[in-house]
């Protein structure tokens, strides 16, 4: 009998890590809160990272690499940095084991305590303005336009797979400026190619917004946002583009000469990106039989399965598909041919789409003779009969159109999903009936902010930039507001 996997409306966080272990994306560690990437989990990340990596390069940026370990009184130089990571960091305060006496095993050395503590990175921003401390002197050598892709940590107390976890992956791009327009240009710039990624390859539309004071990240100035909607109705961030002012350049003393002669700090921007945008693909697309992949991130975007009886059959199937796989291989096409005899047929349909592959191809003698295959697309599970010549062409045609359909079923699930609310009655009462996007009215205050989390857990995502502001009434305080923010439950 085959087994009953939980359904996203009934349970929809059980769903999530079952959609993670049937496509064997990735695994809890014995590290606790730690996870193992699985093969073809890592070469859905490798697919995220190689796009990105195009997108800052032809932006300007260079790939560069910095110490996994941050002397501890880096963190301390800017105050409102080190209060917001203090909680989440890991400290190393020894170098050295030894075994123990009695023979129980190995212990930390007493006699091998650092002079001072090193924090595992769970960001660059320190360890990296000191560098470019010795790197700055004058405007000729403005801007730098650093990207770094590494792991950091953060300590997690409740973590989910590639959600939320204690070490994840990401980039994280650090840049300095001779002038302050220049920086907030480089922070605007890179929410766009964060944006233009998450919408033409994850297929996941974004709301485009900044950050309230308290949402910022600490020790920048403004952060700005990519917030998408998951199929729960929550609200995931998926990257964050901050403008640092010149409060790094200040605690680390980055001071340059401009063309005038005249010495001042440089300007300062950071962004991001995560392991947790492979968390965003599966919960924007992926339904009740398993993951959905958009074929722009698919590692295999078409899997062919031969049915055969005898070994002239599948010799002739064999020769068939070995010629459409290189037509397909030619105009870049990720294909699989799966002709492993031992599995059956029936097993690999389920197989691969529960690992989302976007194009499952099945051909057998009486195609053959047909010129024809059989043809399966995983978005909409309609099937299909294409010929076989011109195959590849078609075959590219479907991707695409998998691709942008995937797109428009998301941004029509948001538009669905998103409510304008006037008063905070009403706010309330949606928020218990309804999931997703709440536009209201908010009078700018922190205070108002926190009332309303506390009181409904709901958070303001972002103030967006996309929509005009049209001056209201606070629905909490009834105070004047500038214009609608987007308030929802998040990851």
């Amino acid at each position: 009998m085959a087994q009953e996997y939980t359904k996203r409306a009934d349970d929809y966080s059980k769903w999530y890590n079952e959609i993670v272990d049937r496509a064997d994306l990735a695994e809890h560690s014995d590290v606790k809160g730690c996870m193992v990437i699985k093969p073809y989990g890592y070469a859905i990340w490798e697919k995220m990272k190689d796009a990105l990596d195009v997108k800052f390069k032809e932006t300007g940026h260079s790939n560069a690499y910095f110490p996994l370990f941050i002397p501890k009184s880096y963190l301390s130089k800017e105050a409102s940095h080190v209060d917001g990571f203090a909680k989440e960091c890991a400290v190393v305060t020894h170098y050295r084991l030894k075994n123990a006496e009695d023979g129980s095993g190995v212990i930390v050395d007493p006699d091998a305590k650092l002079e001072e503590e090193l924090i595992v990175r769970p960001t660059s921003e320190t360890i990296i303005w000191n560098s470019y401390k010795k790197w700055i002197q004058s405007y000729r050598d403005l801007p730098i336009l650093i990207n770094q892709w590494a792991n950091v940590v953060r300590w997690e107390m409740r973590t989910r797979l590639f959600l939320r976890t204690t070490e994840f992956l990401w980039q994280e791009g650090h840049t300095a400026h001779a002038t302050k327009q220049e920086a907030i240009e480089e922070t605007e710039q890179m929410l766009e190619v964060y944006a233009d990624f998450a919408e033409d390859f994850m297929a996941m539309p974004v709301i485009r917004g900044r950050k309230t004071e308290s949402e910022r990240f600490a020790g920048a100035l403004d952060t700005y946002c990519i917030e998408a909607m998951m199929q729960d109705g929550k609200a995931l961030q998926a990257g964050t583009s901050h403008f640092l002012g010149q409060n790094f350049a200040k605690a680390f003393d980055v001071k340059f000469t401009d063309n005038t002669g005249k010495l001042d700090y440089v300007w300062a921007t950071s962004w991001g990106v995560s392991t947790r945008l492979i968390g965003a693909l599966i919960m924007t697309h992926s339904d009740d039989d398993g993951l959905v992949l958009p074929p722009a991130l698919a590692p295999i975007q078409v899997v062919i399965i031969p049915i055969f009886k005898t070994e002239e059959e599948q010799r002739l199937i064999d020769e068939k598909v070995n010629a459409l796989t290189k037509e397909m291989r030619k105009i870049g096409i990720s294909v699989k041919y799966d002709n492993d005899s031992i599995k059956r047929p029936g097993w690999k349909f389920a197989e691969y789409e529960a690992k989302g592959v976007p194009v499952r191809v099945a051909i057998g003698p009486r195609d053959l003779a047909n010129n024809q295959a059989e043809v399966v697309r995983r978005d909409t599970k309609e099937k299909t009969t294409l010929g076989l010549d011109g195959f590849a062409v078609n075959i590219k045609e479907l991707l695409d159109s998998i691709q942008s359909n995937l797109l428009e079923k998301a941004k029509t699930f948001r538009s669905d999903n998103t409510h304008e609310v006037d008063t905070y009655d009403e706010f309330k009462r949606r928020l218990k009936s309804d999931s997703g996007f709440f536009l209201a009215h908010w009078d700018g205050t922190t205070e108002t902010e926190a009332k309303i989390k506390e009181e409904t857990k709901a958070t303001i995502r972002c103030i967006p930039l996309e929509t005009k502001e049209v001056a209201g009434v606070c629905m909490y305080s009834g105070k004047p507001s500038k214009g609608r923010v987007i308030f929802a439950k998040a990851y």
